[in-house]
């Protein structure tokens, strides 16, 4: 009997990665996409939290920081984050029998009907899959 296999495939910095798809010119830079209403930042590129931007921090308290770093600043685009989501899903469905969405940017995948040393290989496929048909040029 085989064992039960999960994954869990988490996008990484998810509002920050969908943005950079549609504006390749944001990789390398730092990008912050903010809450709704524009008040904390909810999303941040890797730059962003090297020059020490956290999570959930107001826009107020790190405006100069983000300025003095020319950073690019996103008001949060939902329609956009869903339609993302939604592409990264059918592209997890087409690897794999049962997909559980865990929030946006998470899902949980069984990967219970393959062979163990097949698992890298599914998760290689997978990652490179959602690069080519979801949009790798943004990430970087």
């Amino acid at each position: 009997m085989r064992p039960i296999v999960f994954a869990l495939v988490d996008c990484d910095d998810f509002y920050v990665s969908c943005e950079r798809v549609f504006a390749p010119r944001l990789r390398g830079r730092v990008v912050v996409v903010l809450s709704n209403n524009d008040g904390c930042v909810v999303s941040r590129s890797a730059e962003a939290k090297a020059v020490g931007v956290t999570m959930g921090v107001p826009l107020f308290k790190v405006r100069g920081l983000l300025d003095a770093h020319g950073a690019k600043i996103f008001s949060s685009n939902y329609e956009l984050y869903g339609d993302m989501s939604r592409r990264v899903r059918r592209v997890l469905e087409e690897c794999t029998p049962e997909v559980e969405a865990y929030s946006i940017d998470e899902w949980f995948l069984n990967l219970s009907c393959f062979r163990e040393d097949e698992l890298t290989d599914v998760g290689r496929r997978v990652q490179e899959k959602i690069g080519r048909w979801v949009g790798r040029r943004g990430q970087g």
